[in-house]
């Protein structure tokens, strides 16, 4: 028996035989393994991409770390998919003859915490009333403290049994996916059995508050041609308290949601004659991203960006030579025949880099020319089956406010350092709190990065002195860097504390490579430059999805398609309404009139419902004073002032761009 450690958490034995991760952290620390729910695995000190169960026994140069509910993300997915198959156990002992599909863990899913689709025998179907039930079920499943346990077996036995059960969708995993050992889960005293990778908690008593949410179709695979399943949503997490702040943020964001406030207030819609995931941008939506498009020009203008344009569409070979065929393949349009030469074929954009470099490659650069900094609004398409397109959150064309920089090794610092300063200046503009990670290779392992160590180090330390000089906090994140290079990602948090990922800059050794650009340095031989990606927003339909959000659909006075609206208390004053709306207009703000014949609280209650930063109320002291009774939306009534003034103080909220009035 070899002598290792035990405080490392590697392979021991004891006279009863070798430990497994629990036994580890039990001599280690009780209190952690009590609180444990699986184990990070190292190889050689290299973290491996998955967790493994408690039940683990390391072998010589393994190492085990406790995955704990304080361990983020990596646990809480765990606890999520054992939360899936306790659903799915719940359900097959409530309702026999019910066949499994997949029930995956969700993060940050507005959806839920995870779901699990099931195929009912014909005629029977889920409904919302059924939800209850399996719930309940669930609870006295967990009450049980039922182990969860794992299987090993040969292929064609894992084929057999999945046959035997009756579970025609898991010998098609199998038979697809399995190698020739499968994995399979059970839950103790349940009929339950999955083919699944693992880890998961030990027993069902470390779940401690879950909720089922809703039920929705689902295709088997996403492929529309299968017959439709049904998918139950549920979410799970590791108090009550979370549960219950988790429930809190969905009802408020449930009343914020953008596929609601946007057709309410004239600002998009989608349309089946067009098809899913592709957006109609409708007079007020249209005007407020003008807006927003304007404040970018002006700043990244006055910041030595050049903008360009490109086509949507191009011949395959750019994503050829770009890999993009290679590697995003499900992602992309299906290819359009020319019809002048069936040998080439053409591809909508997904994204617009390899037409930047085009640019960039389209005559000599010097090093004096460089940084060269490349913006554009770009249109791209990505395939998204339209079971998960999602509003604007997730389109299947929508425009990046994407920019790319070419510039010398010694610039790369000071260019991180004003893309910083650009995403600090524009998520300001808009009250976006924001967090930064810097995403770099792993310590060790590097065989899934491209380029070499020195390049690597130079990026990495660019990104690094970028980010110290800048004066940001930032977490680092090993091993979760692009293939191509490093990369800044920013996490903005809305007005309900939900995080959304939106501005990046990521330094890229693969495309010049791929490319071949070059610039004549000062020692007259060619160079490749780095390249930079940049974005801002994201991408302008997200961004304004998330914008609705965050404002409940009451944009700030600078953002508002009506800035104003004026309200004449009856008829007799409707001329000097139109007065009113002309001077406020010619003064360059956004204006609307009201002449409907309704009374006042009716037109109060209407601006009010379309978020109307300032309601204008014209009476007879009004017209004869040539004056306004201004009301806000939040504030209420604040008073008569004069035509004049009122435009002065829209003028500053314009030019402050004031969060508030």
């Amino acid at each position: 028996m070899s002598e290792i450690q035990n405080q490392s958490n590697q392979a021991v034995s004891s006279e009863s035989g070798p430990l497994s991760a629990f036994d580890l952290f039990k001599r280690q620390d009780r209190e952690v393994a009590k609180k444990a729910i699986a184990a990070r695995l190292l190889r050689n000190g290299v973290k491996q991409e998955d967790p493994v169960d408690l039940s683990y026994v390391p072998k010589e140069g393994e190492t085990l770390e406790p995955l704990t509910p304080e361990s983020g993300n990596e646990a809480l997915e765990v606890y999520r998919h054992s939360t899936a198959h306790l659903l799915a156990a719940a359900v097959l002992d409530l309702y026999p003859g019910t066949k499994l599909g997949i029930g995956p863990a969700l993060l940050d899913d507005p959806k839920g915490g995870f779901y699990y689709d099931f195929q009912r025998p014909e005629g029977e179907r889920f409904t919302p009333e059924d939800l209850p039930k399996i719930e309940k079920k669930m609870r006295d499943l967990i009450k049980r403290n039922l182990e969860y346990k794992r299987l090993e077996m040969p292929k064609a036995e894992a084929e057999k049994k999945f046959a035997e059960l009756g579970e025609p969708l898991k010998c098609e995993l199998i038979e697809e996916k399995a190698g020739a050992t499968v994995s399979c889960y059970t839950i103790e005293g349940t009929p339950f059995v999955d083919f699944c990778l693992g880890p998961h908690i030990p027993s069902t008593s470390k779940i401690k508050a879950i909720k089922l949410l809703s039920i929705a179709g689902a295709h088997w695979k996403g492929d529309e041609t299968r017959p439709q399943m049904q998918r139950i949503y549920g979410t799970s997490f590791f108090s009550q308290e979370e549960l219950d702040d988790w429930i809190k943020q969905k009802e408020e964001a449930e009343k914020r949601d953008h596929r609601r406030i946007g057709p309410e207030l004239d600002l998009f819609s989608f349309s089946d004659a067009i098809g899913p995931g592709l957006v109609l941008w409708h007079p007020n939506g249209a005007l407020i991203r003008k807006v927003i498009e304007q404040f970018l020009n002006d700043e990244l203008y006055r910041r030595g960006y050049s903008f360009v344009n490109t086509p949507h569409v191009t011949q395959s070979e750019l994503f050829r030579i770009s890999g993009h065929l290679e590697n995003y393949q499900e992602g992309l349009y299906p290819p359009m025949t020319d019809k002048e030469n069936e040998q080439i074929e053409y591809r909508m954009k997904p994204m617009n880099c390899p037409f930047h470099i085009q640019i960039y490659k389209s005559k000599q650069r010097s090093y004096r020319d460089l940084p060269q900094r490349y913006a554009e609004y770009g249109m791209v398409y990505r395939y998204e089956r339209s079971g998960v397109t999602h509003g604007l959150m997730r389109a299947r064309g929508f425009t990046q406010d994407d920019a790319h920089l070419f510039c010398t090794p010694e610039q790369l610092v000071g260019e991180v350092i004003a893309c910083l300063d650009l995403v600090d200046f524009v998520m300001k503009a808009f009250g976006f709190e924001y967090k930064a990670e810097l995403s770099v290779r792993h310590a060790t392992d590097h065989s899934k990065y491209l380029g070499s160590d020195e390049v690597w180090t130079m990026a990495e330390a660019a990104l690094t002195d970028g980010l110290n000089q800048y004066g940001l906090p930032y977490v680092r994140m090993e091993d979760e860097a692009a293939f191509y290079g490093p990369k800044i990602d920013f996490k903005v948090v809305d007005a309900i504390k939900r995080t959304w990922q939106l501005s990046t800059i990521q330094v890229d050794f693969n495309l010049p490579q791929r490319f071949g650009i070059e610039f004549i340095s000062s020692d007259n031989k060619p160079h490749q430059p780095i390249m930079v990606h940049r974005a801002i927003l994201g991408s302008f339909e997200r961004f304004f999805g998330i914008l609705i959000e965050h404002y409940a659909g009451a944009f700030p006075v600078w953002l508002a398609p009506v800035q104003a609206i004026v309200l004449p208390i009856s008829d007799k004053y409707n001329e000097q309404a139109q007065k009113v709306e002309a001077e406020l207009k010619a003064a360059g703000h956004r204006v609307a009139s009201d002449q409907r014949s309704e009374k006042i609280g009716a037109k109060i209650r209407d601006a009010q419902l379309k978020k109307i930063p300032f309601m204008l109320i014209i009476g007879e002291r009004e017209a004869e004073a040539g004056t306004v009774a201004v009301r806000d939306r939040v504030k209420g009534d604040q008073g008569a002032i004069p035509v004049a003034e009122f435009a002065a103080r829209l003028s500053e909220l314009n030019k402050t761009r004031a969060l508030t009035t």
